[in-house]
């Protein structure tokens, strides 16, 4: 059906509020953008014609292939919708979910919605316009540079958010990366022990080991390490983590094997050069940014000990799709990961070659087990969005967090994104 009136029951599109202007001063008005709002709407009614989802709008319109059963993107502001792509192509269709421009229909869970887009999004746009894309991509601004400074700001702006927000939708280890399931009816629990065991076995810690953690997360990770007999030294940025992190240290009895600092992996004493029998780090590379990667490599390098091994959780996409994106500005970074850049495989081969004595020596891809995570911290992030409103967070916050996990899990449920478990020893 293209451009078209249906005999579907027309879905019911109640306005939501206008977002707190004082919270959110950029998404308080529409953008006054008409010419652009109708060359973003000529191009998605064409990247839709041949997808399986409608397209639905008020006065009945649809757009798309899909049939009743199909995903539904219900549109309740045209205007909005489109003057907010056409101004901000990367960033204004997670903008205008956040302000209810547009939502999945009542029958359509959001992943399953954008799963379509993710699976085509490097045809979206035509071949022709793709060359013009410098004219519509956003710079990274100067202030989510990954200095030691810049670090530290990004990494408060999104781990500090809550220990009360991330406790409401994380299972109990409070691990906040990729689980890995033995299948789809496994806990997340156990799922994410098994994940955490793949990383310490990659890196071979063992009773006695000395490992260094580059990222501690809530102490998870150091905690397992620890219960094998390790001692542990673990480093982070955010100051609510570690508070929670060393109180859960004491809690599992193991806070006498672990020393958690906060420090950026930059700031590792010379007198450390090295003394690590392991390094671990589990999804902290995308928060290092393109221009620190040597540096980050050689840290590892320097503090690894002869004999030792390393591995890190990453997660990646295709090179091209990294070359292509890696100095644009997008909705994540703007709304989620200030400073966050996901890497390629490539590119972290190519780095480690150039500045380090360490290679890629495994890799263990775990992209769709990341698909069913993102799934199930949706679902218990919604279920518990009670409990979760009453530490101040309001309804566009909900819809910010709601579209990230489903974004991101349509992302790894098309391939689009990956993440692997990479272990590394020296050449």
């Amino acid at each position: 059906m293209t451009d078209s009136t249906t005999d579907l029951v027309p879905t019911q599109r109640t306005p939501l509020p206008a977002p707190d202007q004082n919270a959110w001063p950029e998404l308080s008005d529409t953008p006054a953008t008409p010419f652009k709002g109708r060359v973003a709407k000529s191009l998605m009614k064409r990247a839709v014609r041949k997808m399986p989802v409608r397209v639905s709008f008020p006065d009945g319109t649809v757009w798309g292939k899909g049939d009743a059963t199909s995903p539904e993107l219900a549109v309740a502001s045209s205007a909005g919708l489109f003057n907010r792509i056409g101004d901000q192509t990367k960033i204004g269709l997670g903008e205008a979910y956040m302000v209810g421009d547009w939502s999945a229909g009542p029958d359509t869970d959001l992943a399953d919605l954008l799963t379509p887009f993710a699976a085509r999004l490097t045809k979206l746009v035509p071949a022709p316009l793709q060359k013009l894309r410098g004219l519509v991509d956003i710079d990274l601004p100067g202030s989510d540079r990954n200095t030691t400074e810049g670090s530290r700001a990004n990494i408060e702006a999104h781990y500090d958010l809550s220990n009360d927000l991330f406790t409401r939708f994380l299972d109990p280890t409070l691990s906040y990366s990729s689980a890995w399931f033995a299948d789809d009816d496994e806990s997340l629990e156990a799922a994410q022990v098994r994940k955490m065991d793949g990383i310490l076995d990659q890196a071979a810690v063992t009773e006695g080991s000395r490992v260094l953690e580059i990222g501690s997360g809530w102490g998870s990770l150091a905690i397992r390490a620890a219960q094998r007999g390790a001692t542990v030294v673990t480093i982070t940025l955010s100051q609510e983590q570690a508070a929670l992190a060393q109180q859960r240290f004491e809690e599992a009895g193991v806070a006498d094997r672990i020393e958690i600092r906060l420090q950026d992996y930059r700031e590792v004493p010379e007198a450390e050069t090295g003394t690590y029998d392991a390094i671990v780090s589990c999804e902290m590379i995308e928060a290092v940014g393109e221009e620190f990667w040597p540096t980050y490599f050689q840290t590892i390098d320097r503090l690894l000990a002869p004999g030792g091994r390393v591995s890190i959780q990453a997660i990646t996409m295709a090179h091209h799709r990294y070359r292509s994106t890696r100095r644009s500005y997008g909705w994540i970074q703007k709304y989620i990961f200030p400073g966050g850049l996901i890497p390629s495989e490539k590119a972290i081969d190519q780095s480690l070659a150039k500045h380090t004595g360490i290679k890629v020596t495994s890799r263990r891809p775990l992209g769709r087990h990341y698909a069913h995570t993102l799934h199930l911290w949706r679902e218990a992030f919604n279920a518990n969005w009670d409990e979760i409103s009453h530490f101040g967070f309001d309804e566009t916050f909900r819809r910010m967090w709601e579209f990230y996990l489903a974004y991101c899990e349509a992302g790894f449920a098309t391939g689009y994104l990956d993440v692997v478990q990479i272990q590394m020893q020296r050449r």
